[in-house]
């Protein structure tokens, strides 16, 4: 257990950060404007601004975000904690835009865009995943020092990450219901709770593209998870008789099974990191801790994709 008090650098005085989610005003620069600026600073960066603040920090709000980590113990490893949850939130953000972008292309029959979106949500994944090697350093003493000063706070009550879920296709209307009671979150969840997933438009494609598939699988309740079904999986099997670089749907398959593959990864390192941590202890929001997580580690987004290997 760490026995030294973390020191807090005072990075950002609060009470100078405006707090609106708002974009804030900035000028728009040109290619002619920026050689003219490079000319007047003779190559160094510029560094006299008017008002409280600069281009950086008003394009991306720093200031505001680096205010938004509050420790609540004197344990050393809450610093940790909190930045590296903020971290993957962010994340989750991003890979979530990629998603459902991948999922409008798929609608409009743009394979090939669909398949340059996914690429990165496969690295994106994979980024989240490596967020495990720095919260694995946490030790289960340096963990216990802050643990009480969560409640019943949890990351199953992370709605960035139930939307990717969501938009993936493992719905939940239980889970959903946790941010019933949040008026600026639940409409947002209960839309996508309510709406096709990726993979539902997806199998549309296959039936657009000529591949026979059940009604049951194309006009279902959205709100349901995803369950295999046979004539998906023979479409499948009939794209992957046909493995060639041009073909678009092999390649979508391929894709989508190479971010569930990415995705399991991420569940498993979540398991083990967990275990490791706080052992078989009842996780803090109500679940049986491990063995709640070990279970997840099974489910795959896109079942079909991986009966067929067999």
């Amino acid at each position: 257990m760490p026995t030294y008090e973390p020191h807090m650098p005072r990075i950002v005085d609060p009470t100078g950060v405006e707090g609106s989610p708002d974009p804030r005003p900035m000028p728009v620069s040109t290619a002619d404007s920026r050689a003219s600026t490079v000319e007047e600073t003779e190559g160094e960066p510029l560094v006299d601004f008017e008002g409280t603040s600069n281009p950086y920090i008003d394009y991306q709000s720093i200031d505001l975000l680096l205010s938004l980590q509050h420790p609540r113990s004197p344990g050393y490893d809450e610093m940790c904690f909190i930045v590296m949850g903020q971290v993957k939130e962010l994340l989750f953000r991003g890979l979530h835009f990629e998603l459902a972008n991948a999922q409008v292309q798929v609608r409009e029959d743009s394979i090939e865009n669909a398949l340059e979106i996914l690429g990165r949500a496969v690295t994106m994944m994979g980024y989240v995943t490596s967020s495990w090697d720095v919260l694995s350093t946490i030790t289960s003493e340096g963990f216990s020092q802050f643990r009480d000063t969560l409640g019943t706070a949890s990351g199953q009550l992370s709605f960035m990450y139930r939307h990717v879920e969501f938009v993936l296709g493992n719905k939940s209307e239980r889970l959903a219901s946790a941010h019933r009671n949040v008026p600026h979150v639940w409409p947002a969840i209960q839309a996508a709770l309510n709406s096709p997933s990726l993979y539902d438009d997806v199998i549309a494609l296959l039936a657009r593209r000529g591949h026979e598939i059940e009604a049951v699988a194309l006009d279902r309740d959205w709100s349901q998870p995803y369950q295999s079904n046979a004539s998906v999986e023979a479409a499948w099997r009939a794209i992957y008789a046909d493995a060639r670089a041009d073909n678009l749907l092999y390649r979508l398959g391929e894709a989508l099974t190479s971010f569930d593959q990415q995705f399991s990864v991420y569940r498993w390192r979540h398991f083990v990191s967990v275990e490791r941590i706080i052992g078989f202890k009842p996780g803090t929001g109500g679940s049986s801790g491990v063995g709640w997580l070990e279970a997840v580690t099974h489910h795959r987004f896109f079942p079909e994709l991986w009966a067929i290997r067999t």
